[in-house]
């Protein structure tokens, strides 16, 4: 009896820790698959409102994201989006120090503005690189 009561600890024990392990190995999604998951999710969603040509419009798209989309292709254009983003911060912080060079508030105003919706660009463009 002394036997038998750690192997049924140990039996309990290790099916209680399976479904602990399989969680801990399922990673979210990246690249084209999370791309067509995300389109998934919106066609479920048109699909729920009644919303048919949008169900339509969003079923083109992902046979287009499953028939073209690689994951080095989408990086690419993410990198490219990053630097995009980095491109137009440069050139609004220019802009601003310019306005403030002149000394227009109305001007200096607006240019912060600009840099600031630039840099949440910025970071949007990086959040979705790491996607």
């Amino acid at each position: 009896m002394k036997f038998l009561a750690p192997l049924a600890l140990l039996t309990v024990a290790s099916f209680m820790a399976t479904p602990l392990l399989a969680a801990e190995q399922a990673q979210p999604l990246t690249g084209c698959a999370a791309k067509r998951q995300a389109i998934s999710i919106q066609i479920e969603q048109a699909k729920a409102h009644g919303n048919s040509e949008q169900q339509a419009g969003l079923e083109k798209a992902l046979s287009e994201v499953t028939a073209n989309c690689n994951d080095a292709s989408l990086k690419k254009e993410r990198e490219n989006k990053v630097l995009d983003a980095k491109h137009d911060v440069s050139r609004r912080q220019a802009d601003l120090d310019k306005a403030m060079k002149k000394g227009d508030a109305d001007k200096i105003n607006k240019r912060k503005d600009k840099l600031a919706q630039s840099r949440k660009d910025l970071q949007d463009a990086v959040e979705e690189l790491d996607q």
